[in-house]
């Protein structure tokens, strides 16, 4: 983890410094070596929160671009169940980083938990994602003009089949300038897709603001609106 409360304060990790969890007020010890980032850990028992994964450098350069102040933030439902969410921005997203494999309840108890999720996948985990990816992209079926959404058959992409049942925004990252945005809602054998650079998504996801005048959410509800014509006009 890369924060901690120190004396009651948020804090990223420092040499013999002491903390504690801000889930479950455990002590954490600060990991500060020359091998990797430095980084908090608990002291004598594994993570606390089950939905937590261990973080690669993907993760810690996605977490980078976001303010210290959305990092890790502790969420806690009516029941009293408590979740530290990857990202929570101040316009009411939460973000979540998936490096790992996840199964699909788990995916939808997140889901529920945190109601506005932004998931952002590591498309290079399987050496084949990309290329399905690609294929299916390629195949896939223009939507207006620009070229810019297009329609996608699920069965040609693993992570179409895995990730397609979300209800939300979902970003494939594979490395590169763009990242495949899978837009919310399956029909039938069949998806909708944008492809988004990730500079400017990143800019996107930090203002709230997708152009002047429109927000993240109002760009959300144009690209519904648009898809859904198309389906309905096919």
């Amino acid at each position: 983890m890369k924060i901690a409360l120190v004396n009651g304060e948020r804090q990223a990790a420092q040499p013999s410094v002491s903390g504690e969890c801000q889930s479950c007020g455990r002590p954490m010890i600060a990991k500060c070596g020359e091998q990797r980032v430095w980084h908090w850990a608990h002291q004598g028992q594994l993570m606390c929160d089950r939905w937590w994964e261990n973080e690669t450098e993907w993760h810690l350069n996605w977490k980078g671009v976001f303010p210290d102040a959305w990092r890790e933030i502790v969420h806690t439902a009516a029941d009293g169940t408590r979740h530290i969410a990857d990202i929570k921005t101040e316009h009411g997203w939460v973000i979540e980083f998936q490096h790992s494999a996840i199964k699909p309840e788990e995916r939808r108890s997140r889901d529920a938990f945190y109601g506005r999720i932004i998931w952002v996948v590591d498309g290079t985990r399987r050496k084949r994602d990309a290329a399905q990816f690609e294929r299916a992209w390629i195949d896939g079926r223009a939507v207006g003009r620009n070229g810019i959404v297009r329609n996608l058959f699920v069965a040609e992409s693993a992570l179409l089949r895995e990730w397609s049942s979300c209800q939300g925004p979902v970003l494939f990252d594979f490395g590169g300038s763009m990242l495949g945005w899978l837009l919310p809602g399956r029909h039938d054998d069949r998806v909708y897709v944008a492809q988004f650079p990730r500079v400017q998504m990143v800019h996107v996801l930090r203002t709230g603001i997708a152009e002047p005048g429109l927000s993240f959410d109002g760009l959300l509800a144009e690209l519904r609106t648009n898809y859904e014509a198309h389906r309905r006009s096919r």
